[in-house]
């Protein structure tokens, strides 16, 4: 039994926290209560945090990419096929994000215009210097990109 609750222990205090290609269940920081009308401060952030829900009852949170593009925030999945949060965001787009320790709770919304694609894997590209061909899928991996919008 002692094994078992240092095992919980343990778990509880490092793996709440995504990290790098870990993932980790719940976020924390402090909870906003709307949203910027300005993403453009995620420029600075190379990395920010996603949190779905999964069937498992417990939430499931990810580091992922982020970049801004017309004056919206869109998150992206490199090879989503090979993930399941992506399918989890599917289930349920209501996730929460992680951005400089502030936690924003948003809605995912599928982006599937070539146009608006096209736009997006030119705006990855710049902010983490890539391939255009990388960013938009067309390379060897393939690329899924959602665009963050307030839950209703």
């Amino acid at each position: 039994m002692r094994p078992v609750m240092t095992l919980i222990c343990v778990l509880l205090m490092v793996g709440c926290e995504p990290q790098d290609r870990r993932p980790g269940l719940w976020l924390s920081g402090e909870v906003q209560e709307s949203l910027p009308d300005d993403w453009s401060f995620t420029d600075a952030h190379a990395e920010i945090h996603l949190q779905v829900a999964t069937p498992y009852l417990l939430p499931h949170a990810v580091t992922i990419w982020c970049a801004e593009a017309d004056g919206h925030l869109y998150v992206g999945a490199s090879a989503p096929e090979t993930k399941r949060w992506p399918g989890w965001v599917d289930d349920d787009p209501d996730v929460r994000l992680e951005i400089a320790d502030r936690i924003y709770p948003v809605r995912l919304e599928p982006v599937r215009e070539t146009a608006e694609i096209e736009r997006l894997a030119a705006a990855y590209a710049k902010k983490y210097n890539l391939e255009s061909g990388l960013a938009s899928g067309s390379g060897t991996v393939s690329q899924r990109y959602w665009r963050v919008t307030p839950r209703s």
